[in-house]
């Protein structure tokens, strides 16, 4: 069970959507139970319509009653982050009565109230505290990182970290011409995320002063930078590795929060994969994916903002250097390949667990 379609959510596509293929080699056979439809996410996204969307939710409930009737076709349930989008945990605790197993995998601090910028009314319905109740109730957690598994074993001792991968066929180090041309720095997101890039706005300003640049924005349609030349657009799933090929320099800036700790680095992932030299805020497992000055940079102030982008600015010879080192940390640590015998792991003694329980083979 998924809150969202197939294809269109980040996390999914580079959790369960991405190790799909590689799970099916080994005989795992994946139903998709979105929470949303086409109709449900027109709406969702948009601004206002707050009564068409409330609707809208109630109307997909009860598409989310009949996924619980029939989970007991299935020898296991992977729900990720949450069963309905909003509400407490009515269907987690229903899947649970059905004796179904349950794999609760989680990427992101669900668990923290947080106001989105779309929905910021709805949001209050959100019950971020059914994400210990799902955990509770789940044979097994998968957690992106080490801050959302600490969250988890105070409620579930089998808990596994499985890191957001990228998919290294797919994702291809690019050649990228270095004469010319102002060097392009990009940061990728969405319209919920893009408050993010806000935090180094004054930093970028300042650099522009001395530096000619170009930062691309992926994500929104729209965003205005005084005195820096931008280059937004909307995220676009066939066209995302091209788009971000085009950068020279991949920034992940967060704020220190703790929704933002909750954070897998997938940006930063995305960028190290295409051979891009990143730059991130030392926030949550950004500091353990980079090693400050060998495979990406860390940056905490204006000051080492300012002077880390110049560094990269200044050398192509450095920016090949770092790029390649986040590529090797890529294959070697995220990679779907590396990573999917571990999710297939879990999943077959999920399994095995609960055929003993039941005493059947």
């Amino acid at each position: 069970m998924v809150p969202s379609l197939y294809d269109t959510s980040p996390g999914q596509r580079f959790r369960l959507e991405q190790w799909e293929p590689l799970l099916s080699r080994s005989g795992v056979e994946i139903t998709y139970a979105p929470f949303e439809t086409e109709e449900l996410k027109n709406v969702l996204y948009s601004s206002g319509n707050v009564l068409q969307k409330m609707r809208g939710v109630l109307r997909n409930m009860k598409l989310r009653g009949g996924h619980v009737r029939s989970a007991t076709n299935f020898d296991l349930v992977y729900l990720f982050r949450e069963a309905a989008l909003l509400g407490p945990a009515w269907f987690e605790r229903k899947l649970a009565k059905r004796r179904v197993p349950i794999i609760f995998d989680f990427d992101d601090a669900v668990f923290v109230a947080y106001k989105s910028p779309s929905n910021g009314y709805l949001s209050y319905l959100k019950f971020p505290g059914k994400t210990s109740t799902s955990i509770r109730l789940s044979s097994h957690v998968m957690a992106g990182n080490e801050f959302l598994a600490n969250y988890a074993r105070q409620f579930n001792e089998n808990v596994t970290i499985i890191p957001t991968t990228i998919d290294t066929e797919k994702y291809v180090v690019a050649d990228r011409p270095v004469n010319g041309r102002p060097v392009t720095i990009g940061w990728s997101g969405s319209h919920s995320t893009v408050q993010h890039l806000d935090t180094v706005r004054e930093h970028l300003r300042e650099l522009s002063a001395d530096e000619d640049f170009t930062l691309r924005v992926i994500g929104t349609p729209q965003y205005e930078l005084d005195g820096v030349s931008v280059e937004a657009m909307n995220w676009n799933a066939a066209t995302e590795i091209e788009d971000l090929q085009a950068i020279d320099i991949g920034i992940m800036p967060l704020p220190d929060d703790k929704w933002s700790k909750g954070k897998c680095g997938l940006k930063a992932l995305q960028y190290m994969a295409l051979g891009i030299p990143t730059i991130c805020s030392p926030v949550g497992v950004n500091s353990t994916i980079i090693q400050d000055g060998e495979n990406g940079f860390i940056a905490s102030d204006k000051s080492e903002w300012i002077e880390k982008l110049k560094r990269l600015m200044h050398s192509p010879e450095l920016r090949k250097q770092i790029g390649a080192a986040g590529r090797k940390t890529v294959e070697e640590k995220y990679s779907a390949v590396s990573q999917t015998p571990r999710v297939l792991q879990v999943f077959e003694t999920v399994v095995e667990n609960n055929k003993r329980t039941n005493g059947t083979s």
